[in-house]
């Protein structure tokens, strides 16, 4: 081949560069693939658009993508308000681009929409598979049909140290109004990027082989970015959670978005501090039911009381005029062996009727305020009368709290 037939570099890349650039076809087509290497510079979005084989994961196609920094901005809150998430890697989307070459810095594509419905309804139908697996499988509600402890203060965490939805649960927990001691042990896991689903599980794992039961275990994180809940939508990890043999609570801390897991697990709650709540009300609904247990026996105590009193007036008012006319009418037949046992039957039951009200009184004085403060619990009052409600007083107020010995004068603060 002579040398006058041979293209130079610079022919070569202006043949591809005319033959792309011109070609229709190649201009505002839309493609669907998965991000992959996101990253934003002086206001311009770069990526790699991927397409990775569906068994393997490998990836089969890859393509330089870009969104330059006028259309970027527009572009991201866009795809944000359809989806509630930024693009980042690892989302699959629709984009409209269009291919170009350039003889330096090569084959390329610029991204001038994203369709954000696209996103929404792929996540869509990843969670309706997985759900239609489990109820294939006949696990899906084998979680949220366990039964649920009347008294829940036995609680395992799975969420990362230090987290601030960490915090904010155990908190919550902490300042409850019934001053219950709840009892919470934290088992880490990464919540956030691909390793949460795996990581979740081991926690998952750790807490069936504690020697320890549990009466909820309680997966939470705080709020971040929506991507971050693609961890949630797993089927390992979501079979894992329908089979767990303790009440699970998810709250993951995104009010507009739900997943998998909240689909299976036993309660599903936003936020923490929400599971948190709920966890209160569970247990105060059942000291309220004690409670009322309790006024009810008081209650049918102090009134066998008051008619027992009532019955002995009678009896103590009658005794008297009896005793008198029986003696008079049978003066004459009784006999010095007869009149001692008359008398000893009467003291008999006198002592009988006595010792019931003793019994009566001894229930009254165990269940009255001054034995209540003895066993450790104290009154606040404000105003002569007991505060039930902590929101019904404010900062400044003077209020006083009586103990089982003396009393004590305080000034809310807070």
């Amino acid at each position: 081949m002579s040398e006058a037939k041979a293209l130079t570099l610079r022919q070569l890349n202006g043949l591809i560069s005319r033959t792309i650039n011109r070609e229709p076809g190649l201009q505002r087509v839309w493609v669907v693939a998965e991000t992959s290497d996101v990253r934003v510079v002086g206001g311009h979005c770069y990526m790699e658009l991927v397409e990775k084989n569906p068994i393997t994961g490998a990836v089969e196609s890859k393509l330089r993508a870009t969104i330059w920094a006028t259309n970027y901005t527009k572009i991201n809150f866009d795809f944000y308000e359809a989806t509630g998430q930024r693009l980042a890697s690892d989302i699959k989307i629709m984009v409209c681009v269009s291919v170009g070459y350039h003889p330096v810095y090569g084959l390329s594509a610029n991204i001038t929409d994203i369709n954000g419905a696209f996103t929404v309804g792929e996540r869509l139908r990843l969670r309706r598979e997985i759900l239609a697996k489990l109820k294939a499988e006949g696990v899906a509600e084998m979680n949220r049909t366990l039964p649920h402890p009347e008294l829940p203060l036995r609680i395992a965490v799975i969420t990362a140290r230090g987290a601030a939805g960490f915090g904010d649960f155990a908190k919550q927990l902490l300042m409850n109004p019934y001053l219950l001691n709840f009892r919470v042990k934290l088992f880490e896991a990464v919540m956030q990027g691909n390793t949460s689903a795996v990581s979740i599980i081991c926690a998952l794992e750790r807490i069936v082989l504690e020697p320890e039961e549990f009466d909820y275990v309680v997966i939470i994180r705080g709020g971040g970015a929506v991507t971050d809940l693609a961890a949630f939508d797993n089927y390992e990890l979501a079979l894992n959670v329908a089979q767990f043999p303790v009440p699970v609570i998810v709250g993951i801390g995104h009010d507009r978005d739900s997943t998998v897991l909240d689909d299976i697990a036993s309660v599903s709650v936003k936020t923490p501090t929400a599971a948190a709540a709920w966890l209160i009300d569970r247990a105060g609904s059942h000291l309220a039911a004690l409670e009322r247990i309790g006024t009810q026996i008081l209650n049918s105590a102090r009134s066998k009381m008051e008619s027992s009193l009532r019955r002995l007036d009678v009896i103590a008012g009658l005794l008297p005029s009896i005793t008198s006319g029986i003696i008079n009418d049978r003066r004459n037949r009784l006999t010095g062996i007869l009149e001692p046992q008359v008398m000893d039957a009467g003291f008999r039951t006198t002592a009988s009727q006595r010792q019931h009200i003793d019994a009566l009184r001894n229930i009254v004085d165990a269940m009255s305020p001054e034995n209540t403060l003895k066993r450790g619990f104290s009154i606040t009052m404000f105003d002569g009368k007991a505060v039930k409600d902590a929101s019904k007083l404010v900062a400044g107020l003077k209020i006083k709290t009586r103990l089982a010995k003396g009393s004590v004068e305080s000034i809310v603060s807070n």
